[in-house]
This record gives C-alpha cells, structure tokens and sequence, in this order.
C-alpha cells in the first residue's frame, strides 16, 4: 500500500509499528523502541517518502496576490525615506492582509 506523511502522522503508534513490522529495511529495525515521530521518519526512510507535505491554496488567486504583494514591497521601500507614516503603515497593513489572505487559503 502507498502511503503519504499525512496518512502516516494521522495514524497511531501501534498501526506505524505494525507498518514498519512488514517493511524490511535497515532504517526500521528497532521499530518497537522508538517514539512515533521516530517511527514515522523510519518509515519515510525506508519507502522513500517525502517529510513534509506539500500545500496548495485553493479559493483564491495566489499569483495575482503575489504580484499585489510586490508592488505593494516596492511602494513601501519608496515610501520608507519619505517619512509619510501614515502611507507606509497602511501599505504595511495591506501587504499582511494579503498574506493572511493567502495562508488562510492554504489546504
């Protein structure tokens, strides 16, 4: 069976040790000993899986978002030497409700 680091950090300590059990690998030996996070990087070892798992935004459009970002960065660097403090905590503002926006929307 394929499995994913999410499938594998959802399951408990008992179902990884019974996986690592049928894997036949020098990265799994002294399955039985180690911790769940211990087992899970073994496993992932040994099957070759990746450690972290991959996002994706969904509901929005990242790329334009990023663009908004920059342009915004670029506008508050201009802003910085003329001391408007007003304009760049509201340009500021804007580029970290952007990012919110985006983090939110990440699966």
């Amino acid at each position: 069976m394929q499995y994913t680091f999410h499938d594998l950090k959802t399951k408990t300590l008992a179902e990884l040790r019974e996986i690592a059990k049928g894997i036949e690998s020098e990265a799994v030996t002294g399955y039985s000993q180690m911790n769940k996070e211990h087992v899970i990087r073994a496993i992932c070892a040994a099957l070759k899986i990746d450690m972290h798992e991959h996002h994706r935004v969904v509901g929005v459009d990242k790329k334009r978002i990023k663009t908004e970002i920059r342009i915004l960065k670029k506008e508050r660097d201009a802003l910085m030497g003329t001391g408007d403090a007003k304009r760049i905590k509201a340009v500021r503002t804007k580029i970290a409700t952007l990012k919110h926006r985006l983090r939110k929307a990440m699966v």
